[in-house]
């Protein structure tokens, strides 16, 4: 077993699964709107990329979407207390550091997949695959690199045989000072990841001045990671894959394409989403589905006769996303233009190989009475009809000019999003 050693610095839907050679475009399920903390806004309207390619894309009435800097593989995003951007980039190893001109240059390299970005104050904290990184930040420049919790998993690690499916890790700081950060499943049905040490399909607490230790369980890849308004916890997560139909105990396309939701979820200690025993069902009943407050069902396929864990007793979840949307990264926003006020924004990279494919998309979740309510999109258009992709969004994070700033890793560039 590994130990987790902390020393804490001064200072609209998307993903994955699918088999058989079934129609599932004919057996579309009917989505339900829930009107809980939802926002009326104007319908989508097409535009084109300003400085892009020919594919246009839909945003909010009046709003321009451009391109604003080039950076190819870019993946999370942090705002400097200094409003610089900062860009993550696992396949190079490093973070860059963009200017109000969208100029890029290296801000630390040499990494292990950085990928989870956050800010405490003047405190930088980097998310390495195998461990995470404090930095203090000044001018558009970094020093005093210390290791605040090492010894994560990944697939480096001895005991995993090089065999990982969720290396990336995530990293939030929360009011108090603590340090959150996702531990991804080893792959999509991995029961040993929930006795490991330190817990896989977690997320992981260091109180200032403790050793990490797993606050949230069953959390099969919780790469949305943020802190709401009030302090509270939420990840987006990638759910699992090829789950069998309970009517049937087969594994069939149709069922696949919509099940199980991709949760969004409020997190506190202890709480237990349920991986890779229960799913969050999002069926309603006559052709039905919603994803907002949906309870967990057993998992016939991996706890048959329901003593793994007792579904029944797991909170619901707050929300969610249509499955396979391969949720990533998660940011709070606030006074959003056009009518949609506060809320979060997360980036949906898009299915892998549903079929027919979710497409990628900036979704809106408004935020009222302490609560995220139901998926909204906001910018969408990343995926042509035949299913193909000219853009694949990461993250979105409002920056200090009140503008929209996305990352996207398949086109390589990170987009300004304004409203008129």
């Amino acid at each position: 077993m590994r130990s987790v050693r902390v020393a804490l610095a001064a200072g609209l839907l998307v993903g994955v699964a699918a088999c058989g050679d079934g129609d599932a475009s004919s057996a579309e399920p009917r989505r339900t709107a829930s009107a809980s903390a939802a926002v009326e806004v104007p319908a989508l309207v097409e535009t084109r990329v300003q400085g892009g390619g020919d594919d246009p894309i839909k945003a909010p009435p009046g709003w321009t979407v451009s391109v604003w800097a080039k950076v190819p593989g870019a993946r999370l995003l942090a705002w400097t207390p200094d409003k610089r951007l900062l860009v993550s980039r696992p396949e190079s190893g490093d973070v860059l550091v963009l200017d109000e001109q969208g100029q890029s240059q290296p801000l630390v390299e040499g990494l292990n997949q950085p990928h989870g970005l956050a800010f405490d104050g003047d405190t930088l904290y980097v998310a390495e695959s195998d461990q995470v990184d404090s930095f203090s930040y000044a001018g558009g420049k970094v020093s005093g690199k210390q290791v605040v919790i090492d010894d994560l998993p990944d697939e480096k690690s001895v005991e995993l045989g090089g065999k990982y499916a969720h290396a990336l890790k995530s990293v939030a700081v929360g009011q108090d000072g603590s340090i959150y950060v996702s531990i991804g499943s080893t792959g999509n049905i991995s029961e040993e990841d929930r006795e490991t040490k330190p817990e896989r399909a977690a997320i992981l607490r260091a109180k200032p001045g403790r050793p990490a230790e797993t606050f949230a369980r069953g959390v099969r890849n919780g790469t949305g990671l943020a802190i709401d308004p009030d302090g509270g916890v939420w990840t987006a997560v990638n759910n699992r894959d090829n789950i069998a139909n309970p009517k049937n105990n087969d594994v069939e396309e149709s069922y696949v394409n919509d099940h199980p939701l991709e949760p969004l979820a409020k997190l506190t200690e202890g709480r237990d989403l349920g991986w890779p025993y229960c799913n969050p069902d999002p069926d309603l009943g006559d052709g039905e589905i919603s994803y907002t407050d949906r309870p967990f069902v057993r998992d016939v396929q991996t706890n048959p006769d329901g003593d793994k864990l007792d579904c029944a007793k797991l909170k619901p979840s707050e929300q969610g996303m249509g499955a396979h949307s391969a949720p990533l990264g998660m940011a709070f926003v606030s006074d959003v233009a056009g009518g949609y006020g506060d809320g979060a924004l997360v980036g949906i990279h898009g299915s892998w190989n549903r079929q027919p494919p979710r497409p990628p998309e900036v979704s809106f979740f408004a935020w009222r009475d302490g609560t995220l309510g139901p998926q909204q999109t906001l910018l969408t258009g990343f995926q042509r009809e035949d299913g193909s992709r000219w853009g694949r969004p990461v993250m979105a994070v409002q920056g200090p000019d009140g503008r929209i700033y996305v990352s996207d890793d398949q086109a390589g560039v990170i987009y300004r999003v304004a409203s008129s």
